[in-house]
């Protein structure tokens, strides 16, 4: 039995990430069966990994429990601070799963509803609830009043609950969420105005590019490698203080470029180069943007590998899913900035066309992140990937990017502070 899980990212009113919605989904129909412990016992085997704080990045985790693992104490495996139990109508109606819901509240435990409905059963758990989610993916624009949405939003304030307006897949439901004073957001749309707020940093159309396209060689040339770094004062900074800092653990620290490299490895390099390209802008970058683009590209990338005859290797596989994002980071249509790369036609078609295999695999890896089950599995199919071990890679890519992303943070704390002070030699 395969076991699908993705995060999506929750915001506040302002904008910023606070946590992450858990999606998941199993290949059996017998979830809400309370016999069938195998299943039970599958959901609560992911669940243990999912408890890892390098998955969460530290936020806090909504989860939806149905009454089988309610009442099994699966939600014990989190801190009441790390988790927030999201329950459906099949736990509302059910009488046991009710009284399990309110003592998790009385361990401290917050609990959403998925949904509302105006009925006697949803009015009757309502003190139990601390935030309730509304569906805005279905608004009329033709009776912009939307007076059943507007109710329940009410509603939901007068009892003073906290609203997680959920959908907000359009301009329009943004602008509602905002006039309604939802306190929580989740929606493609909202999510894209978020990772808009992101401006090119100057060596973006430079030296990041021709790094990475470097990198990426058949057989890379390290020396043109430490030239391209060592005109950039800033990833020439950045990389000295990453192979220097407690990570590697170095008995003799490296004192220039080339040494920083053989430390690094080039197999490294790119993934950390991505990021470090990056971390010293002070603008309105989006850290979730960032992320995404190098979770996706390392999806990309270690899905490939379980790909037979695929037309593009790995290393192009991982520059297919992090340069998928480009037309947000340079603000340009992402066919304009792809011109300016010499990257496979296999690439430039998958991404712009979402054709052929490679558009097959790039299409995977969005059908996951936004949980389209379905539609994820027909391109497994079609990719002949083993459904058991993509969720496995996912995890392992999520948990590889929150581990660089920390360690990042960690020595930018007193990197800022020396950037102009500490010469760096770059050969």
């Amino acid at each position: 039995m395969e076991t699908y899980i993705v995060r999506q990212p929750i915001l506040d009113s302002s904008g910023k990430v606070t946590a992450y919605e858990i999606l998941y989904k199993e290949d059996e129909t017998a979830l809400y069966n309370q016999r069938d412990s195998r299943v039970a016992n599958a959901i609560e085997e992911f669940l243990t990994e999912l408890s890892n704080e390098k998955f969460l990045g530290g936020k806090t985790a909504f989860l939806t429990f149905t009454p089988n693992l309610l009442m099994k104490n699966i939600p014990r495996m989190f801190s009441p601070e790390r988790l927030v139990i999201q329950i459906e109508d099949n736990s509302i109606v059910h009488p046991v799963a009710q009284k399990m819901i309110y003592r998790y509240r009385k361990q401290g435990y917050s609990i959403a509803s998925a949904g509302f409905e105006f009925s006697p059963r949803y009015f009757g758990i309502m003190d139990a609830l601390d935030y309730i989610k509304v569906n805005f993916g279905e608004i009329d624009e033709m009776h912009p009043t939307n007076s059943s949405l507007v109710n329940i939003v009410n509603i939901a304030h007068s009892f003073q609950k906290k609203v997680i307006a959920f959908k907000v897949n359009t301009p329009e439901a943004l602008a509602l969420t905002k006039e309604l004073g939802c306190e929580m957001l989740q929606g493609t749309y909202v999510a894209e105005q978020k990772q808009s707020k992101v401006h090119r940093v100057d060596h973006m159309q430079s030296n990041f590019f021709q790094l990475m396209i470097a990198v990426t060689k058949d057989e890379p040339d390290i020396d043109e490698i430490a030239r391209i770094i060592s005109r950039d004062v800033t990833l020439a900074f950045s990389l000295m203080k990453l192979v220097n800092s407690a990570y590697f653990a170095l008995r003799n620290q490296a004192k220039s470029v080339q040494q920083a490299l053989v430390v690094l490895g080039l197999g490294q390099l790119k993934q950390w180069i991505y990021l470090l390209s990056f971390k010293r802008d002070n603008g309105g970058t989006s850290d979730e943007l960032i992320k995404q683009s190098f979770l996706r590209a390392n999806f990309c990338m270690e899905l490939s590998k379980n790909i037979s005859d695929f037309p593009i290797s790995p290393s192009e596989a991982y520059m297919m899913g992090m340069f998928s994002t480009l037309d947000q980071l340079m603000e340009v249509p992402l066919e304009m900035a792809l011109d300016e790369l010499p990257i496979s036609d296999y690439v430039k078609t998958a991404l712009l066309k979402k054709e052929g295999r490679c558009g097959a695999l790039y299409q995977l890896v969005l059908c996951y992140e936004k949980a389209d089950w379905n539609e994820m599995t027909w391109h497994a199919k079609l990719l002949q990937i083993p459904m058991d071990i993509i969720t496995r890679i996912y995890f392992e890519c999520v948990e590889y990017v929150n581990s660089i992303w920390n360690s990042l943070l960690s020595q930018n704390m007193d990197g800022d502070a020396q950037a102009e002070a500490e010469p760096v030699s770059a050969r």
